[in-house]
């Protein structure tokens, strides 16, 4: 059965609160106007369209308290009747919990799944929890992992702890760690990789990140090895300092060691080698998380890694 969505009537109003302080523009119209296609949003943004203070706007624009944001009329579904997900996918998010309380849900995302809907996917983990916890009205993302990327995701149940984590993302409070199979015999001596990073978009449309020493943001990851495989790959842990989009699979890229199963940054030729042992995946895991919580706690959790990895990396140590 299908139904028709109706049209918002008329330009919305909408009084910025206090605790929506500091959100970017783009996630708070995201939250407000569930169900609203990304690439909508962003073109009523992008367009003028949407005002602050009567004023135009760019998506990055961080609100303050008391702003008035204009909202022009965009069709949203009826409440309450979310794009119906599949059984198989939602079993599968949920059994990726490996944290829940009453406000912060930590997930061991699989690979190959987006965090959220947009791009021409009409779904991503964000909209998936919305139907697992239909009682939590709050949930939102954290923070972000690529699409193929696996490991721990954070995503809050109550404003509350979204803006405590986000503090302590903006600070050093939060310690993420993440494994990655890399390209050649990784040296030693490499232990920190600083390096400027901007954005840039191809021919095709396609966003790339690349080192960017004059106008790009200060980057900074640190590096350690885990385990070498003679000069063919080596395993390593990424700590990144500063959240860039794409840092760590650019970072690795600039030391010359690209990550296998990287279809943007990598080498096809070392990536089918791990292919043909089985690794039919981005080799980036977010495999470590320390975070503090409100009451002065701290939360610590590790996430393995999946089946397909762990049965190519114990191809890889097998005697020839």
């Amino acid at each position: 059965m299908t139904t028709t969505t109706p049209p918002t009537p008329g330009v919305q109003l909408l009084e910025v609160s206090p605790e929506y302080a500091g959100q970017r523009i783009d996630n708070f119209l995201l939250a407000r106007l569930k169900g609203v296609p990304k690439t909508l949003i962003y073109r009523i943004l992008r367009k003028g369209e949407v005002r602050v203070n009567k004023g135009r706007i760019k998506p990055e624009y961080k609100l303050q308290a008391g702003d008035i944001v204009r909202v022009p009329p965009v069709r949203v579904p009826e409440r309450d009747e979310p794009v119906p997900l599949a059984q198989g996918l939602l079993q599968r998010l949920e059994a990726s919990i490996v944290y829940e309380d009453k406000a912060l849900i930590v997930i061991n995302k699989p690979p190959g799944i987006a965090v959220h809907g947009g791009s021409g996917l009409n779904y991503g983990v964000i909209e998936a929890f919305r139907q697992l916890r239909p009682d939590a009205k709050e949930l939102e993302l954290v923070h972000r992992l690529d699409r193929d990327t696996s490991g721990l995701l954070m995503i809050a149940k109550k404003r509350s702890m979204l803006r405590h984590l986000h503090t302590a993302l903006r600070g050093d409070g939060v310690d993420k760690r993440y494994m990655a199979l890399v390209r050649g015999n990784w040296a030693s001596s490499i232990k920190q990789v600083r390096a400027s990073l901007g954005k840039s978009n191809l021919r095709s449309g396609e966003r790339m990140v690349e080192v960017d020493e004059e106008e790009g943001k200060e980057s900074v990851t640190v590096f350690k090895v885990l385990r070498r495989f003679g000069d063919f790959a080596t395993l390593i842990e990424a700590k990144p300092i500063t959240g860039r989009t794409h840092q760590i699979r650019v970072h690795t890229l600039h030391a010359g060691h690209c990550i296998a199963g990287d279809t943007k940054y990598g080498d096809d030729d070392f990536s089918k080698e791990i292919r043909d042992l089985g690794g039919k995946r981005l080799f980036l895991h977010a495999y470590m998380l320390t975070v503090p919580l409100p009451d002065g706690g701290e939360l610590k959790l590790q996430a393995p890694v999946d089946e397909m990895w762990a049965k190519t990396v114990e191809r890889l140590s097998a005697p020839i």
